[in-house]
């Protein structure tokens, strides 16, 4: 069969990518090979944030005292918990279903491979093959956990993010290893419910990739929600042979041995570039990544690369604008390259982290001249009254101009403040017209502009 488009992998990149070419007018088609919706809506962003609602609402529960409430004593039912989760994603995979069908793209079962004179194989879970033909292919593979060498995941005591999320039991002590996204999420959430849970982070600071000021919050909050936290440290064995795990961990002050349950390996994600075809077809990769330019065109002409597979933010809302970008280039549309230091980055633990732009330290080395200002949510008085005080907004402006270089946020539901900051520099706001525009009170949104006034030495309410 022809078509004018064949999209592999069905995630937030491929199914976005197969929607924006059928409305175009293209003739497209999907190949997956286990469920529709890929990773995110499977078993990455959307049953976590199922989970880690559920502790949300448990440790709500636990404090209804503070809010003047009376309760029995709440218990988390474990197993309801995981079935609720996987209800979510089975609700979420039916919508591309109904997407895919809405917009008369053909769904392939099976798992796709690449071959020269643009063809794509698809082999079935039967094992039968067969072979379409597209004017344009598009690789949206995915990724998956990544496994450290001395780290092997049995899938039973030493696990990754899939297992995680379907424990038939929940453990009575667990240890995290790394402290991105995937890790203090699932630190949060096993915590919440019980677990004794100990983080182990190779590098200096936990939430590594994020500004220092959000690193030294999040560590103060756990600590006090009990997570243990180890940082400059390294698990170097596991031993798996007795009833629970024993974990060689190596730190600054030398060697210790943790006991637990469960070791949750969480040490960031990998690309599945294996066994798709590009070897044979020729198209480049690079440390692990297919090399693509800003439209998203491999070395090879006709076929294309999108989302983990390719360098750039490995997150759900990346894939996707590149899927849309990819295809209307494709499609003959002249879009804007994606601006990579616009992308927001979202950590769903509680408190919430959400951040985009230029940390403090990256806006020095790049040589700017900075305004920093900050606004704790202790000041706040939406925050003082959900009593949610932990955390804070801060900011950060090129001092010459008043450039939005970046903004840091930790604290209730600041993921669903970061918009704000991502279209204040998408139209090139600068520092006055932010402390100038009006923010609703009493909000916790009305912190970025006090974080901004606080930049300029105007702050109301510090």
């Amino acid at each position: 069969m022809n078509y004018d488009v064949i999209v592999i992998g069905s995630g937030p990149g491929g199914y976005v990518a197969a929607i924006r070419a059928s409305q175009l007018g293209l003739k497209t088609a999907v190949v997956e090979r286990e469920s529709l919706g890929g990773i995110c809506l499977n078993w990455g962003c959307i049953p976590t944030k199922a989970l880690l609602k559920s502790a949300q609402v448990f440790e709500y529960i636990n404090h209804a005292a503070e809010y003047g409430i009376k309760t029995a004593e709440a218990e988390a039912d474990f197993a309801a918990v995981i079935k609720r989760s996987r209800g979510v994603a089975e609700g979420m995979s039916k919508g591309v279903q109904f997407l895919m069908k809405k917009n008369k793209i053909d769904v392939i079962m099976g798992t796709g491979k690449v071959k020269a004179g643009n063809k794509v194989e698809v082999k079935a879970a039967d094992g039968t093959q067969k072979e379409y033909t597209a004017t344009s292919i598009i690789l949206a593979t995915g990724g998956r956990s990544r496994e450290l060498p001395n780290l092997k995941q049995d899938g039973k005591k030493v696990i990754g993010y899939r297992q995680a999320m379907v424990l038939p039991e929940q453990p009575k002590s667990m240890v995290v290893v790394g402290s991105g996204a995937i890790g203090v999420e699932f630190a949060y959430f096993y915590a919440t419910l019980g677990t004794k849970v100990t983080i182990v982070e190779f590098m200096e600071n936990v939430v590594p990739v994020e500004d220092e000021d959000v690193s030294k919050q999040l560590l103060r909050s756990f600590k006090k929600a009990g997570i243990e936290i180890m940082t400059s440290s390294s698990v170097e064995s596991v031993d798996t042979s007795g009833a629970g795990c024993k974990v060689q961990v190596k730190t600054a002050s030398g060697m210790q041995t943790l006991e637990c349950d469960i070791v949750l390996s969480a040490a960031g994600v990998v690309a599945n570039i294996e066994n798709i075809g590009l070897e044979e077809t020729g198209i480049k990769t690079e440390k692990g990544k297919v090399v693509v330019d800003e439209f998203y065109n491999t070395s090879v002409k006709g076929y294309y690369a999108i989302g983990d597979i390719v360098s750039g933010q490995a997150l759900a809302h990346v894939a996707s604008a590149e899927g849309i970008i990819c295809v209307e280039k494709i499609a003959g549309h002249k879009p804007e390259p994606l601006d990579y230091n616009n992308i927001p980055g979202c950590t769903y633990c509680s408190p919430e982290i959400a951040s985009v732009g230029y940390t403090e330290k990256a806006a020095k080395a790049a040589g700017y001249e900075v305004k920093i200002g900050k606004f704790p949510f202790s000041a706040s008085g939406k925050a003082s009254a959900a009593g949610a005080k932990d955390g804070f907004v801060k900011v950060i402006y090129d001092a010459k101009y008043g450039e939005l270089l970046g903004a840091h946020m930790i604290g209730a539901n600041v993921t669903e403040m970061i918009a704000e900051i991502v279209v204040a520099r998408k139209l090139e706001t600068t520092g006055h017209e932010m402390l100038k525009a009006v923010h609703p009170h009493p909000t916790m949104s009305e912190a970025i502009m006090e974080a901004t006034a606080d930049a300029y030495g105007e702050v109301i309410h510090l």
